[in-house]
């Protein structure tokens, strides 16, 4: 509920003459869990109606082509954005409610996409689609990577959501992380990252000479250790036994074990193995994300033995418009990580704050590609501490490989 402070403050501010040049382009982020029923669907209709069946069978892959090549290429198109909000709009963006209804809106396109996608995976046949009979395995992988991807930005939508005060967006925000299996992201994410971000001891923080393939495991693993401990932790103050529903970790799992065991229930057994393909894939988009956000940096630590608190200069940004859009601002990290109840419309770009050569979208791709990562990225933490390589995050297993590459203990 709104307290009678905030609704007066609502009340209070007075439309700004300064206008946001992408309000209505935020509509574009409902693109992912509308794309199944507004472009692949047709498509393959249309090919199918001309006779092109084995083209027909593309657009099941319209979350890999939108994420691996439209995003990218469209970034490279339209560039960086460089348009920041002045301060004194900032109160009366922040109360907008238009901006927060189009995060609400993206978790019912999301639910409708995974069950059209169940759908399509345990059919018996398509003919209106025009296909002679059911999907094929190659189809249904297809869908099931695409549904993936759409709660992979789901979970970004979650993120987004997570970090609200309101109890209805916390809630929202465990709804759209269910059809990933990812729950505990939500207290980790803003108990663990948030405290430990770009330290050795962040598992979401990942570090010079580690690739991708290996920060997955690390990261996975570490990060729902870290959402347990958290949690039983926290329980324990209460006198609480960390084995009950009470526990945030395990009522999220519950959420998710619900949500399977309904679609189970109303497509069959059939549909399992989809399922797990799909959430492996949508928590593994978050996680390359991660990947690429701190890469190589590190907080040092003071006089006192404490880090520094978190900095600019501890997350990669990015201000590429079109990447921007499909994730809610997260590219103005540094901005989300110095004020993290912020919402994404008022987030800003930092001066000073390391920025990646591309968006998101094109970097994800080539995190998957540990040599040209290595030769995009490494350079430029090293730019960002001139040249000396033991000041970043580096990768304890491969420390004496990076030195011998990049200098010794002592910068040199």
């Amino acid at each position: 509920m709104m307290s009678t402070d905030a609704k007066a403050s609502e009340q209070r501010v007075a439309p700004p003459q300064w206008r946001d040049s992408k309000r209505y382009l935020w509509l574009w982020g409902l693109f992912a869990p509308t794309g199944l029923f507004t472009i692949a669907i047709p498509l393959i209709w249309g090919l199918n109606q001309f006779g092109w069946h084995r083209l027909a069978e593309v657009p099941f892959w319209l979350g890999p082509v939108l994420v691996y090549l439209v995003i990218p290429l469209a970034d490279l198109f339209f560039g960086p954005d460089g348009d920041n909000p002045p301060d004194e709009v900032m109160e009366y963006l922040e109360n907008d409610k238009y901006y927060r209804y189009l995060t609400y809106l993206y978790l019912p396109f999301q639910y409708a996409s995974l069950i059209f996608a169940c759908y399509i995976i345990t059919a018996p046949n398509l003919h209106w689609l025009g296909f002679p009979g059911g999907a094929n395995v190659v189809d249904k992988i297809g869908i099931a990577i695409s549904v993936g991807m759409i709660g992979g930005i789901g979970i970004n939508t979650a993120h987004e959501l997570g970090h609200k005060k309101v109890e209805l967006e916390r809630w929202l925000a465990r709804i759209a992380l269910a059809q990933s299996f990812y729950g505990h992201f939500y207290i980790e994410h803003n108990r663990g990252h948030h405290v430990r971000v770009a330290t050795p001891e962040d598992p979401a923080s990942s570090r010079i000479g580690e690739s991708f393939w290996a920060f997955w495991p690390r990261t996975v693993w570490g990060s729902l250790r870290s959402a347990w401990h958290l949690e039983k932790e926290r329980l324990g103050r209460l006198d609480k036994s960390p084995w009950t529903l009470r526990n945030d970790v395990l009522n999220a799992w519950a959420m998710s074990a619900v949500l399977w065991l309904g679609l189970i229930a109303v497509f069959g057994i059939e549909v399992l193995p989809y399922l797990i393909l799909q959430a492996v894939i949508g928590f593994s988009l978050l996680e390359s994300v991660n990947y690429l956000e701190h890469y190589g940096l590190v907080r040092q630590k003071t006089a006192s033995g404490r880090y520094e608190r978190p900095a600019p200069e501890h997350s990669w940004n990015s201000d590429h418009i079109v990447t921007n859009i499909f994730l809610y601002h997260l590219q103005r990290h540094s901005d989300h990580h110095a004020y993290p109840t912020r919402r994404y419309q008022t987030l800003r770009s930092w001066d000073g704050a390391p920025n990646l050569p591309s968006g998101y979208a094109s970097m994800i791709l080539l995190g998957y590609f540990p040599p040209i990562w290595r030769k995009v990225m490494d350079k430029r933490v090293l730019a960002h501490y001139g040249g000396d390589v033991t000041l970043a995050n580096i990768e304890p297993k491969r420390r004496e490989q990076v030195l011998e590459k990049y200098g010794n203990e002592d910068g040199s």
